[in-house]
Order: structure tokens, then sequence, then C-alpha cells
């Protein structure tokens, strides 16, 4: 078998706002690289990347889907993995983690919508990454699309230096195709021809000459300031510029985020997408432009790098888990070094376990097709991992590496369920674990006191799909209580306590001294920050992470309604042990114990979420939604006009407020307006609300730590 040139892989995902055709692009893309022979479409649920019962009805992507192309550009094969991601807000983490693993994206925006909140959500995810990008405008077939106006809201509203690399010939139902501004041909696209090749490539109409002249100036311009060599030959004799320079400098100015190619097309209508395709091989990286990754050593923590060849031990990222009926457990992963086969063995370097590769998959949609090794560059499923979870390592043992980790929201709203027959109790665990261990933003835990079990998520729309699957892929039949907002506790004061932990029942006591000072963590500080300044043995060095465990464990409930304290300051100041009764226990409890006394006396406070809400109206009903919105607590941060005279109304709102608002809306605006919400940050809950949810939790705090 002939070795693969990496310089043709692209690692790409589809990414953009809710409802701007990221899987019917993605379903074109599919068709015209051959991989499928029949073009499935969203509305009528027969896309091949919206393969869940409940996308094919609801016409949304829920879960990101894998699949690898082939693209013939320039001679070459390039091979094309490709992932389709969702656009609603409720299932951000599928877009978060395959941007951790994607080289580059195309990012896909309504001609008519244009920059859209969860356009500016995902843009910054790849910003986070470091994930260069190409700027799809589709639905040119539309009314009210505008090409240029949606590149200068990329350029003002995103803040990147977006570039045409092709104009629209003729507008919405005129729309006939593109002119490449590189080579000055125009591709004329035939929605009726079902062959690969569906366009013919004509002279640049007469009526637009000119303005293909102007934005081929502004694009060569652009590429020159990415490439200084380009920059002197272009001031020297702009005619002597070539156009694979051109192409050179644009890719340059894409890896190194500087510029933005952007083109459009209409993926349902069957245009644009070819050159698209021409697009992502010509400027998007391949793992080689990415270059090596940063790691480091699980023993000594230092930094070390990770390269994409084939003849450094493996190394890989598991960047999503699913359970298929048929093979079990699948591991997503993306290679980052050298070569895994089938049936060897791997080291998971967060337990540092060792697993076993049962079998490798190349998957397509949610098919696999059995494959026999993977090397650095390549996405690809694993079967046979036990105990992986999203964001572990795994590694040849030869070279132990860790690769750097995912990070996910925590979820915000919550509902109680529990099973309609006492029979399905231990299906619905099962069933729940399965489902927690594939989506991070899904938790699940039991109420004590209550019995009931919790499970928390993104949205009501995460929680809706969560039922849904329980009842048709696990089978299991749920009565749910109301949605609840998962609450957060924090103090505001700092306290010095003294906790003397002393117990005495017969043979060997329990005794335990510390004392500390309790306060807010440090700016930017998640969870335990803990300082040890006792000095002269004291409390001997054994019992210290005792009291730091207990400090972390107690952390899981407040003081006021038991809700989970995200940050704390604690400082060890001074302590004493008895040398005999002393032990690990007895420091442990003796910081629970502290933790409950101490925090009612530091201002403890109440937080809740607050989202990010953007309501888009007519003009008319703006009066109505500022006013419905104050009511709910809102804060109006900004109102704009689009560019069809709609308002935009931008506000933080608790989504305490916000329950069954969708609803609300649609009764103000007569079913005209629409809106977009997502978490932003947590926010102190007002006094006299705080005594309300206090009141309602019934949360008394147990003194039995035993």
């Amino acid at each position: 078998m002939a070795k693969r040139d990496l310089r043709l892989t692209r690692n790409i995902g589809i990414v953009a706002h809710i409802d701007a055709g990221k899987t019917t692009t993605s379903e074109r893309i599919l068709y015209y690289t051959g991989k499928i022979h029949k073009i499935g479409e969203v509305h009528d649920g027969g896309a091949t990347m919206d393969w869940m019962v409940q996308e094919q009805e609801r016409g949304i992507t829920i879960t990101s889907a894998a699949t690898t192309a082939f693209w013939n550009y320039n001679g070459e094969s390039y091979q094309l993995n490709l992932i389709d991601t969702p656009g609603h807000v409720d299932f951000t983490v599928e877009v978060e983690r395959a941007l951790r693993v994607l080289d580059g994206t195309v990012t896909t925006f309504d001609a008519v919508g244009r920059v859209q909140p969860q356009s500016e959500t995902v843009w910054r995810q790849a910003d986070k990454f470091g994930v260069p990008k190409i700027a799809y405008v589709n639905k040119m077939d539309r009314i009210g699309a505008d090409f240029l106006a949606c590149v200068e809201e990329i350029k003002t509203k995103l803040g990147a230096t977006a570039i045409p690399i092709s104009l629209p010939i003729g507008l919405e139902d005129k729309f006939q195709g593109i002119v490449d501004l590189i080579s000055r041909k125009a591709l004329i696209y035939d929605s009726n021809n079902p062959n690969l090749v569906n366009y013919t490539v004509e002279e640049v109409p007469e009526n637009m000459k000119a303005d293909v002249e102007l934005w081929r100036e502004r694009l060569v311009e652009a590429a020159a300031e990415c490439d200084e060599s380009l920059m002197e030959k272009f001031f020297e004799d702009p005619e002597s510029v070539t156009d694979e320079e051109i192409i050179a400098a644009i890719r340059k100015g894409t890896l190194a985020m500087k510029i933005v190619p952007a083109t459009c097309g209409s993926s349902y209508k069957d245009k644009g997408v070819q050159f698209l395709l021409d697009s992502v091989a010509r400027y998007l990286p391949s793992p080689i432009d990415i270059g090596a990754v940063k790691a480091t050593d699980p023993k000594s923590g230092e930094e070390t790098k990770v390269n994409p060849v084939v003849e450094e031990p493996f190394c890989g990222l598991v960047f999503k888990i699913a359970t298929d009926p048929y093979v079990g457990r699948i591991a997503y992963v993306r290679a980052y070094s050298g070569k895994l086969d089938g049936g060897t063995y791997v080291i998971n370097t967060r337990s540092g376990k060792k697993e076993r590769v049962s079998r490798l998959y190349q998957m397509h949609s949610n098919q696999q097709k059995p494959i026999d090794f993977v090397e650095a560059g390549d996405i690809c499923a694993v079967v046979g991992f036990k105990e992986l979870r999203t964001g572990d390592t795994i590694c040849n043992e030869a070279r132990l590496v860790n690769l750097e980790s995912m990070e996910f929201p925590d979820p915000v709203i919550g509902i109680a369920v529990e099973p309609k027959t006492q029979s399905d109790l231990e299906k619905l665990g099962v069933a729940l674990n399965k489902l927690a261990e594939e989506d991070p933003t899904f938790t699940v835990k039991s109420d004590h006191e209550t019995g009931q079990t919790l499970i928390s998520g993104m949205g009501e729309l995460h929680l809706d799909i969560i039922v849904d699957r329980l009842r048709r892929e696990f089978g299991v039949e749920i009565n749910q209580g109301a949605p609840q907002v998962n609450y957060k506790e924090t103090i505001t004061g700092t306290i010095q306590h003294r906790e003397v932990f002393k117990k005495q029942s017969g043979g060997r006591g329990k005794f335990a001294d510390i004392i500390v000072e309790i306060g807010p963590a440090d700016e930017g500080v998640m969870g335990l920050q803990f300082d040890n300044q006792v000095k002269g043995g004291n409390v001997p060095k054994e019992y210290i992470p005792s009291v730091q465990k207990g400090f972390a464990s107690a952390m899981a409930n407040g003081v006021l309604a038991g809700y989970e304290v995200p940050s704390l300051k604690v400082t060890l100041l001074d302590g004493s042990f008895h040398p005999v009764d002393s032990d690990q226990l007895s420091f442990e409890i003796a910081a629970r114990m502290a933790f409950r006394h101490a925090c009612p006396k530091a201002s403890p406070v109440l937080l809740e979420p607050i989202m990010n809400l953007e309501v888009v109206t007519p003009e008319e009903y703006m009066g109505d939604i500022v006013g419905d919105l104050n009511r709910r607590r809102g804060q109006i941060n900004a109102m704009d006009s689009t560019a069809n005279g709609a308002r935009i109304i931008r506000a933080f709102v608790p989504l305490a407020e916000q329950f069954g608002y969708v609803t609300v809306l649609r009764t103000l605006s007569s079913g005209r307006a629409t809106n977009t919400m997502s978490f932003d940050h947590y926010s102190e809950v007002p006094s006299n609300l705080a005594k309300e949810v206090i009141e309602k939790s019934g949360y008394k705090a147990s003194d039995d730590d035993e």
C-alpha cells in the first residue's frame, strides 16, 4: 500500500448558526465527492448526517457526525475528514469538542440572516482553538440575500478580515452561479443537472466586469499583505502576479488567521459547492501545516511536542464517546502522531491503565467501515475501550504524554425524573449513565433526601432530547418534574475559624484540630484554592491532603440551599493533633465541619445562571417585548436594526424567568419574532428572591459526617 501524503488530508468541520444550511452543505459535499449517490434533504428527514430519529423529525442537528470523502483538485486526491456539527446553542458542546480536533472550518452563514448569535459563538470557539476558517455564505437564492453585506458583517461583528474570493452572478431567484475572482471565470450552475459536474465555465458577464476587477484587486492586495515577496512584485507590476502566487499567499494568510476567504452559493440549489471544495483544498491546512501540538509529560509536568509523523509512537485524543446498539461503546479519536493497529494496546494517561483496541472503524455518519490501522492526522472510531472519557489522551507505552484536554460548561437547568414502573428503575440508571458518558454537559445525580434522580443539561431542548432518547433507544418510560434552575452558592466575606473534632467511643477515639481562613477564591480560579501555612509540624504533613479533601468534598453542598460552591479559598493556618487518636479521616471530617460552621458567617449568597438573549422582531412589537423583558428582570444591553428593517434586542435575563418564553414571545409578536438564548455567566440572586429559593429547597445541613 502506497504511503499516504499527509499534505492532502483536510480535517474540517461545518459550523454555523442554526438553520444556516450546514447539513444541507454537508450532504452536497458527500454527493459531489461521490460518497453518496442520492442527495438526502433535511426537511424530509433524509439527510445522511442527521441519522438520529430526533434529528430527522425536528430537522435539526443534535449530535456531530463524522465521515471521510475524497475530492480531486489539481490532479491530486484530497482526503476530507468531515464533521457536521449542530447549530442549536443547547448542543454547543458538540461544536466545542469537534473544533478541538479539527484543523479548519467552513463557517456557514445565511445570506439573509448574515451574522447571527450562534455564528458569533462558533466563531469565538474556533478562535479559541486557533482554527483557520473559510466563510461560506449560503442561501443566495433567498429573497433579501446579500453576499457583500454578509462579508461586511463578518468584518464588523466578528472582527475578521473577510475577503471575497468569488462574487455572485444574479441574486435571489436569479442567482445563477459565481465568478471566481482569481481566474476571472464565471461558473454557471444548472440545478436540474444530476451530474457531478453540473456547471459550465464561461466568460464574466459584461455588466460584472468592473466589479470583478475592483474586488480582484482588493483580493490581491489582501493576499500581498500576507506575503512580502508577492507585495514587492505587486507594487512593481500588478499584472505579473500569477494565479498560483495569489492562491499561495491567500493560503498563507488563512493559515496565519490573518484573512478569511469568503465565497457564496446555494447548497439546496446545488450551486457553488464544488468551488467551496476547491477552496477547502486550496486554503485550509493539512495536519502538516498545523505542525506539532503541545503536550505535557504526565510524570514531570514539562511541556513537550507531538509531531504529525507516522515514525513517532502513537498519540491520540478521545474527543467523543457514543453508544451504538450493535457494536457498543465507540470512542472517536483524532490521531496526532504514529500508527495504531487493531488488536494492540494503548495506555490511557489519565488513569494509567492499559486498554485494548478491539476494532478500528472509519465512520460515515452512524455507519462503520472496518479498517486495519489509523495514522497521524486521521480521525477514526475505536471499539473496545472500557474506561475512556471525553478528553482522554491515549498513547503507545513507548512514550506517554498528555494532550491538552477539553473543558465543558456546567449544566444550567435540571429536572427530576423517575421511571413509570419500578421494574424500569435499573434500566433507567444504566441508560442515564450511558447518556452521561456520551455528553459531558449532561449530568445525573441523586437527591439523598427525596430519593429523586435529577438530570441536568444546557437547556429545555437538550433535556427534551434526553427524555426522548430514554424512551426510544432504551425503552424507559419516565415521569418528569417541572424544569428547575441549577443555582450555585458562594461566600462574599472572609472569616477565620477553629474547628475541633473530638469523638470517644471506647478504644481508640477521633481527634483533629484545625484553624483555617475561609474566603472567596482569587479571580479566575475555579474549584478549591488551598494554601497550607502550617509551621512547625502542628498538623503533620500526612494529614494536610485530608484537610484539602474534606473542604473539596464539602463544596458539593453549600450552606444556604445545598447547591454546589464552584470556588473557595481555604488557608490552613494552624492546628494540633493527638498522637493516638488523630488519623486522616478525623482531619477530613474536621474540614467538612469547618466548612459548614464557618460559611454561614462569611456572607453566603445564592448565584443564578444569566442567559444571553437575542430577540429579532418587527419594529411594531418592540415596546411590548422590551416591557416583558423588564418584568423578567432583564437587562437590555443593545438594540440594533437589520438591513430589512427588523430590530434586534440583546439582553441578559435570569434563566429562572425564561421558562416558556418562546410561547410568550410568539403571543406578543403574533408569531413573527424569533429568539436565541445561551448561557453567559452566574450572578447574585437578589436577597428577596434568594429567600424564596432557599425556603423552597427545604435544605437542612446534616452534622452526621460519619
